[in-house]
């Protein structure tokens, strides 16, 4: 298994052709709080950058986006009743939908963990 990041915050980790998607300790930190998330439809396709999930904390509400095209193929159910996990457990338990990548080449493109910190850091 892989992990990319996107500028944006996200990152997704890659098994064969399945990713599993979720925002980043920075993102979490960042937002504060999360009191609710709006997961993607299972079955639903999206283009990579599309928005696919929306986080709100009691800062903010943010989109989540695809890091790559794909078609969703499992969602958290857990974050429905517990949204804290993506505090307790970002890139762990508060992982926030899984998809099917349509092309692993998008993959391949995004951050690596060494390029995403200084990005993170860059950014304050």
């Amino acid at each position: 298994m892989d992990i990319r990041f996107t500028p944006d915050h996200e990152w997704i980790r890659r098994d064969g052709d399945i990713g599993t998607v979720g925002i980043t300790h920075h993102a979490q930190e960042t937002l504060g709080d999360v009191v609710f998330v709006d997961l993607p439809h299972v079955g639903m396709a999206y283009t990579q950058r599309s928005p696919a999930a929306v986080v709100e904390s009691v800062k903010a509400a943010a989109d989540v986006y695809m890091p790559v095209a794909g078609t969703v193929i499992e969602v958290n159910e857990a974050l429905r009743d517990d949204p804290s996990l993506v505090n307790a457990d970002p890139q762990g338990a508060g992982w926030f939908f899984r998809l099917r990548i349509a092309d692993t080449a998008q993959f391949d493109a995004l951050l690596d963990a060494a390029a995403y910190d200084a990005h993170s850091q860059h950014q304050g």
